[in-house]
């Protein structure tokens, strides 16, 4: 019955703890009633079997631990008017709850942890936490930051929540787009991390990667939006690519020297197939159009075969939606393909001349990878320089170590 019931946590205990965190508002109340009922579970399901909907009892069994606990607190502070209210809130609630209404409350709980008023660190520190169940120091190390550090975000994130009074609710048609868009945000950042470290001995961090894509694929699951298919998509053509994206000693390798035999045929089908619905929708946007551009790169058996000038054409597209340097930089980087490393050239030199991309290593890199191709020895070698000093990857500084050495 113990490996029942620990089976049964890994699937269920997010859902049960979006459940009790709605109706509890209180994630500390909520997280202990949840593994109170886990824990009554394992010694009553053992002589009384177990229950017809396991889902629902867990929630009933947590709901009347903290009520229980509540009205202990409550005696305690010489029923407190405020909380006896909450009291009887809290055992008018039909804990038989139906699966969509369930459903609904883990998406509740995905918009309240990424709710604006929390700062981005803390958004990605509580989705983590709340929704994908990562303990403290699972979240630490995937992010090189000190545990305590990741509870003291957490702690008072919550703190936050409760004292601003931000509900728990999916916002309305009028909040949705914008609240949205801060939602895909975090899961594109975690999941960013995981397959492209920021720092650290690793180029990947497949947990990170592989917990956003299950958000990516909950969140279009509640909420089928066309940007939610958009990232979901370009996640999975990303990750497609994971096992060509290093050698075995863990040293990093350029798309186009990658052997794409090694890539996830069948991610590539799922992430072209949804990109395609994002696209047919007519509302697709950002996250749409760049899992566009990789399902471009998909589609070419050798990067030399690659449709250079779709992709100029969709960067052009994605800079209409809002300007960054950033994706300046990739375009040009397409541009250098199509038309030649000079004219790569000459728009890599005019963003960094405006300071855009002075602290970006990977600008620098590029910079000295068209240098390098166009014979310019001194200048690739005093980029590569700057970029080597910018990275904080082991694997990049590694690449990097190598280019500059072959210079001479």
């Amino acid at each position: 019955m113990r490996e029942f019931v620990s089976d049964l946590y890994v699937r269920e205990s997010r859902r049960v703890f979006a459940t009790l965190v709605r109706l509890l508002r209180e994630f500390d109340l909520a997280e202990e009633a949840m593994h109170e009922a886990f824990a009554v579970a394992v010694e009553q399901w053992q002589h009384n079997g177990v229950p017809a909907n396991p889902r629902a009892w867990l929630i009933s069994t947590g709901r009347f631990h903290a009520i229980d606990l509540l009205r202990r607190r409550t005696h305690a502070e010489n029923v407190r008017e405020a909380v006896a209210r909450r009291l009887e809130e809290l055992c008018s609630i039909n804990a038989e709850r139906s699966a969509r209404e369930i459903e609904d409350d883990r998406l509740r709980l995905i918009f309240t942890c990424c709710h604006p008023a929390l700062s981005p660190a803390a958004q990605v520190a509580m989705t983590l936490r709340e929704v994908c169940g990562l303990t403290t120091d699972q979240i630490a190390g995937a992010f090189l930051t000190g545990a305590s550090t990741i509870a003291q975000r957490i702690v008072r994130a919550k703190t936050k929540i409760r004292d601003a009074g931000i509900p728990y609710e999916v916002p309305s048609l009028v909040e949705l787009p914008a609240r949205l868009e801060s939602v895909l945000s975090v899961i594109y950042l975690v999941f960013n991390e995981g397959y492209s470290a920021s720092s650290g001995n690793s180029l990947t961090q497949p947990n990170l990667s592989g917990e956003a894509i299950r958000l990516g694929r909950l969140l279009l699951e509640l909420l089928p939006d066309p940007e939610v298919m958009g990232l979901l998509s370009l996640m999975l053509l990303h990750e497609s690519r994971r096992a060509a994206r290093a050698t075995p000693e863990g040293d990093l390798v350029l798309m186009e020297d990658q052997d794409r035999t090694l890539w996830n045929r069948e991610q590539i089908a799922e992430g072209k197939e949804l990109v395609e619905r994002a696209l047919r929708s007519r509302r697709f946007g950002v996250y749409a159009i760049q899992a566009a551009l990789s399902a471009v790169h998909a589609d070419a058996a050798t990067a030399r075969e690659t449709d250079w000038n779709q992709i100029v054409l969709l960067y052009d597209l994605l800079l209409r939606f809002g300007p960054s340097p950033v994706i300046e930089l990739n375009r040009a980087v397409a541009i250098a393909v199509r038309d030649g490393p000079a004219a790569g050239l000459e728009l890599v030199d005019a963003l960094l001349a405006r300071g855009d991309l002075a602290d970006y290593h990977l600008a620098h890199a590029t910079r000295a990878d068209l240098c390098r191709r166009l014979g310019r020895t001194e200048d690739a070698r005093a980029a590569y320089q700057v970029a080597l000093s910018l990275a904080q990857q082991d694997p990049e500084r590694r690449f990097l170590a190598k280019r500059l050495s072959a210079l001479g």
